[in-house]
Parts: C-alpha cells; structure tokens; sequence
C-alpha cells in the first residue's frame, strides 16, 4: 500500500482535527487544490480564507471551487490576495484564537512563474501569525520543497522555528522520506495553549 504523500498526511491530520463548521485557511492558494479540501471539510457553515500574492493563484482557486460538483456544499471562501504574514490582521478578529487549521503548501505556483517562491522571512512571520490564531488543539501543516533554488533555506528555517516552539505552547512533527533529502516533507505542529 505504501506511505501516504506528504499532502495526502497534511489532509489526514487537518481533517483529525477539524468538523463542520470550523474556520481554517489555506496560506498558500496556489491552484486552490487545498483550498477546497478545507472547504469541503468545514462545509456550508464553516469559513475558509485563502491566501496568496499572486492574483492568478486566486483566479485559479476560484475556477477550481466554481468547478467542484458539490460546490452547493461549501462555504463562502474569502479569496484574500495578500502574503500570508499578514493573515492574523486579514482574518475577522473573531476567527483570531479560534481557527482549526491553518495549511502552508510552500515553494511556487505550478504552472506559473517559478521566480516567485515563498520567502523564509514571510514564511516564519506567517507561521508565528499562524499558531496566534489558531485554538488550542489546532493545527498548522507546512509542506516543504528542498528541491527548488532557495527551498532548502526555506525548509530550514521552517524546521528550525518548529524545534524552537516551547513544548507548553505547540508540539512539533517531521514527516518525511529519509532517503530522498530534495523530496518534498511535511513539519506539523498542533498548538497546546494560547499563546
């Protein structure tokens, strides 16, 4: 059978931890693939925001909602063009503290212009903004692309925020092929109290 992908486990570990209902938000649109898994998750009653810096990986996540057979099942996604640094102060102050699940699916968009990559400076100031609004018992999943110029970096200093978390705050995870360093790998951290 073999191990699930590392996005296929990002999924399985949101879904663990989130029902109808939930707010929760896709860092990263990209083509909008995790954005309606969240939505599909939280369904007509929960709130998804989806974040990215690039109008064209709104417009495809649109397209891709728009498309899905049980789009009169989801939610209101609130398509937000901004870095995701800044989705503490996007998000309505209501869903501060109280979102489920928050999902980073890091590097570029695929099929679009590849000189435009998440940054590790952005990344870290998302995921700190990331753990502020999340519940106690929620959860942040950070796929990583060591493969491609400038995603090692990123991946560690990922890593390297998630092993500086205090345990009383967030418990961290690596999920991840060993034998294939540049393969792409999951961190996840469940966040314990309010921080």
């Amino acid at each position: 059978m073999g191990f699930l992908s590392v996005l296929s486990m990002a999924h399985k570990w949101i879904a663990e931890r989130t029902a109808p209902g939930d707010t929760v938000i896709d860092a990263t649109a990209g083509g909008g693939v995790d954005t309606l898994a969240l939505a599909q998750l939280v369904g007509p009653k929960g709130t998804v925001y989806a974040f990215d810096i690039q109008q064209e990986a709104l417009d495809r996540t649109r397209e891709r909602l728009l498309s899905s057979a049980g789009q009169d099942k989801l939610p209101a996604v609130k398509l937000v063009l901004e870095n995701h640094a800044h989705m503490a102060e996007a998000i309505d102050s209501h869903h501060a503290g109280q979102t489920a699940a928050v999902m980073f699916n890091l590097g570029y968009l695929p099929g679009g212009d590849q000189t435009v990559i998440t940054e590790p400076a952005s990344t870290i100031a998302a995921l700190h903004a990331a753990i502020a609004v999340l519940r106690p018992g929620g959860i942040v999943t950070c796929v990583l692309y060591p493969g491609h110029p400038g995603g090692e970096a990123e991946a560690e200093a990922v890593e390297a925020w998630a092993a500086q978390l205090p345990q009383s705050v967030a418990q961290a995870v690596t999920y991840r092929q060993p034998q294939r360093p540049a393969a792409p790998y999951l961190v996840a951290v469940e966040k314990r109290s309010a921080s």
